[in-house]
C-alpha cells in the first residue's frame, strides 16, 4: 500500500537518506527540516506514520509526538542521537511506538517502519472473526479493536491494543518481555525491556490499575507479565 509517511529531521542528510529509502519501498514521503511546516502538514494531510527527530532547533520531537497523540493514533518512530534510557522512556511514554538511535542502519529503520505499519493496518481494518475476551469487567474485542472497561471505552493505540490482546489471548500464562516484543513488534530485539515496560505502564494507567496491586496485568518478577484466568 502507498502509505503516507511524515519525516521530520533538521539534519538534511539524514532526512534525505530516510526519504530515499522510504521512496524505494513506494511510500509517499512528506519531508521537513522544521517543525512548524511539519505541524501544518500533520493538520492538513492524511498520514499513516511519523518519523520524528528528537532534537530540533525550534522545538523537540517529544512535543510533536504529544501533539500528534492528541488527535491521531498512527505509528510514531523517534530518531535521536540520545542513547540514555530516560530519553527513550520519555518518548515511549508520550505515545511513540519505537525509538531508534543515530547512527542507524537504514535497512533496520525500514524493517521497523514495515512492522509498525503492519500493526496499524491490522488494527484498523475490518476482521472476519468475532473474537471477544471478557475478564473481570474488561472486554477486549478483536473484531472492532475496542477495549471496554466497566462500560467505559478505553482509547488504546494499535501497539497498546496488540499488547493487551496478546496477554488476554494467553491469559493464565506468563509472557516474557522478549516474547511480547517479538509478537507485537514482529522482530527479535535485544534492547526491548524498556520499550515493553513503558507500554505496560501506559496500559495500566489507562486501565486505572493500582501500581502496587494491579487487577489485570500482573508482573511476575524476573519472568514477565500475566493476565490471570
Amino acid at each position: 500500500m502507498n502509505y503516507n509517511i511524515l519525516v521530520l529531521d533538521d539534519e538534511k542528510e539524514i532526512a534525505d537518506l530516510v526519504e530515499l529509502y522510504l521512496k524505494n519501498e513506494n511510500y509517499h514521503v512528506f519531508k521537513f527540516y522544521e517543525s512548524s511546516e511539519a505541524l501544518n502538514c500533520i493538520e492538513n494531510n492524511h498520514l499513516d506514520m511519523a518519523i520524528l527527530d528528537v532534537m530540533l532547533p525550534d522545538t523537540d520531537g517529544f512535543t510533536i509526538c504529544n501533539k500528534i497523540r492528541e488527535k491521531y493514533n498512527y505509528p510514531i518512530i523517534m530518531l535521536t542521537a540520545k542513547v540514555d534510557d530516560i530519553s527513550k522512556i520519555q518518548g515511549l511514554s508520550m505515545g511513540a511506538d519505537d525509538y531508534i538511535t543515530k547512527p542507524f542502519n537504514p535497512l533496520e529503520l525500514i524493517a521497523r517502519v514495515k512492522s509498525a505499519l503492519r500493526r496499524y493496518h491490522n488494527y484498523n481494518k475490518d476482521k472476519d472473526d468475532t473474537d471477544i475476551i471478557e475478564i473481570l469487567g474488561l472486554t477486549v474485542n478483536k473484531k472492532n479493536h475496542k477495549c471496554i472497561l466497566y462500560n467505559e471505552e478505553i482509547d488504546l493505540t494499535p501497539t497498546e491494543f496488540s499488547i493487551l490482546w496478546y496477554l488476554c489471548e494467553n491469559r493464565g500464562k506468563v509472557v516474557s518481555s522478549e516474547e511480547l516484543f517479538s509478537q507485537v513488534w514482529g522482530e527479535k530485539y535485544l534492547d526491548c525491556n524498556n520499550t515493553v515496560m513503558v507500554h505496560i505502564k501506559r496500559l495500566r494507567e489507562k486501565l486505572h490499575e493500582k501500581p502496587k496491586n494491579p487487577k489485570f496485568i500482573k508482573t511476575v518478577w524476573g519472568v514477565g507479565y500475566e493476565i490471570e484466568n
